[in-house]
């Protein structure tokens, strides 16, 4: 009978040098400082993902929404404003009493379409004015921004509307002409027909923002491959066969 044969010696970590050196990999480089070797550790991809540079933190959303709001009230506030000016510059319509009706003292005046169209022109004008105003201030832009500029030139419209037409004559016509006398002309009170016009600030904000963020707004860096951590990929296999 033989006796069976000892285990073959297996060395342990205490056997092991601490002198021994990595592993060289694949491509004949030792790691360096601020390098891995490769293959890379488990979990880590192989190929890092492209990185931006100088890449800018995201802005916070409440910060982006406060800011919203500050325009939306600056921007808003301003159709006091506007409602001056249209008071100022929007012609009249001349009315005269015969006694017993009021008429209008020039029955082929188009004072009403020129109310309008002033109207129209303040709010292109202060669209614009307002946009280069937000895009001065805020240069990166924003939702938040944006929505507040449109809103705010919406209320800044409406609140021009109302401003010269309750500081313009009164609406009570006919208290009015009786007050001024028969054969007396007077001012008709200062309307707005057309309520389409009150959409001529926002949307003349929004296309003058958009233009210039598109041409002087800040550009979103390229992204840069960066493969140093781990050095270039490994040779494909041999093929067996050649």
């Amino acid at each position: 009978m033989t006796a069976p044969l000892p285990p073959p010696h297996q060395p342990s970590s205490d056997d092991v040098s601490d002198d021994v050196p990595p592993s060289t990999p694949p491509n004949g480089r030792t790691p360096s400082d601020g390098q891995a070797a490769w293959p890379p550790p488990h979990g880590v991809p192989a190929y890092p993902r492209p990185h931006a540079k100088d890449e800018a933190p995201a802005p916070d959303t409440a910060t982006e929404v406060r800011q919203g709001a500050v325009v939306l009230l600056a921007v808003g506030v301003t159709g006091f404003v506007l409602g001056l000016l249209w008071l100022w510059l929007a012609p009249r319509i001349p009315l005269i009493s015969d006694g017993t009706s009021v008429l209008l003292a020039d029955s082929e005046g188009e004072g009403a379409v020129g109310s309008d169209g002033v109207f129209i022109l303040l709010g292109l004008a202060f669209g614009a004015l307002s946009a280069i105003a937000v895009f001065l201030f805020h240069r990166h832009g924003g939702i938040a921004v944006v929505v507040g500029l449109a809103l705010g030139g919406l209320i800044g419209s409406v609140l021009g509307w109302g401003t010269g037409t309750l500081l313009g004559p009164t609406h009570d016509v006919v208290a009015h002409a009786r007050a001024v006398g028969e054969g007396v002309t007077f001012d008709a009170p200062l309307e707005l027909d057309a309520y389409g016009a009150l959409l001529a600030w926002p949307v003349a904000a929004m296309i003058v923002h958009l233009a210039l963020t598109a041409l002087f707004g800040p550009r979103d860096p390229e992204p840069e491959w960066d493969l140093t951590p781990y050095g270039p990929p490994p040779p494909p296999p041999a093929d067996p066969r050649a």
